[in-house]
């Protein structure tokens, strides 16, 4: 092979290699992370996304005052938003952007405490499944009736055995926070429960929202959650299916 020849195969290969690796790209689902308003363990947290290979994730987080992030010029342009966050706060034109996902039929997930987001919107409420409630909207009151505990164990069961989100998985133990006197909507698809007696019920459910899919999963408060391999498999299906792909 002469000098040309040889340039001729290694540019070649550098084309084919940066084709394949743009197909892969636009072949991963586009998702964006919401924070904001609770604190959380960062690096695992977001290890649990660097580790699925299936995504590409942009983090956003709310400023303090309301819920900023959807104000994003980009945000329709995500296959997925995935809501880590809990502010209290959120404007008529940031409703208006949050709902537009829906005609969109951006996919949804909702994880943890995003359950307490917005006591004063109904809609909000509606959307996702149901509501954590706190009358003083300062967290940290518990009572008989509506409450929180953390490292506790909970014992998971399968409700929904062939979803695709439950999909390989068998009942399984988590070292995590539990709710209690949390609402659940009457138009969600239950997917996991526990036998814990204080836990609230179910720990995860899916619901249609416009043309887009939800999902809520109560799970995951901290590192024995996120390194939780039952929980990272919960989270990545969960992604897939709610993106509709």
């Amino acid at each position: 092979m002469n000098t040309i020849q040889l340039w001729c195969a290694l540019l070649l290969g550098v084309l084919v290699a940066e084709i394949s690796s743009a197909a892969e790209t636009s072949s991963k689902l586009n998702v964006l992370i919401v924070t904001g308003g609770h604190g959380f363990e960062r690096e695992p947290f977001f290890q649990l996304f660097k580790d699925n290979s299936e995504i590409t994730f942009t983090a956003a987080a709310h400023e303090k005052t309301n819920a900023t992030v959807y104000e994003r010029d980009d945000l329709l342009s995500y296959d997925v938003l995935v809501l880590y966050d809990m502010p209290k706060n959120i404007t008529d034109a940031q409703k208006a952007k949050f709902l537009s996902l829906f005609d969109k039929g951006t996919g949804l997930l909702v994880l943890h405490h995003a359950l307490v987001s917005y006591q004063h919107w109904p809609e909000y409420e509606r959307i996702i499944g149901g509501r954590y409630p706190e009358e003083d909207g300062k967290g940290g009151v518990i009572t008989p009736q509506v409450g929180y505990e953390h490292d506790v164990e909970v014992p998971v069961m399968i409700v929904a055995k062939y979803h695709p989100i439950t999909a390989g998985l068998k009942d399984f133990i988590i070292h995590d926070e539990i709710y209690w006197g949390f609402r659940v909507q009457p138009d969600v698809t239950p997917l996991i429960t526990t036998t814990h007696p204080k836990s609230g019920k179910p720990l995860a459910w899916t619901r249609t929202q416009g043309k887009s899919r939800v999902v809520y999963l109560q799970l995951g408060h901290d590192h024995s959650a996120y390194e939780n391999p039952n929980y990272r498999r919960l989270v990545a299906q969960s992604i897939r299916w709610v993106a509709a792909r």
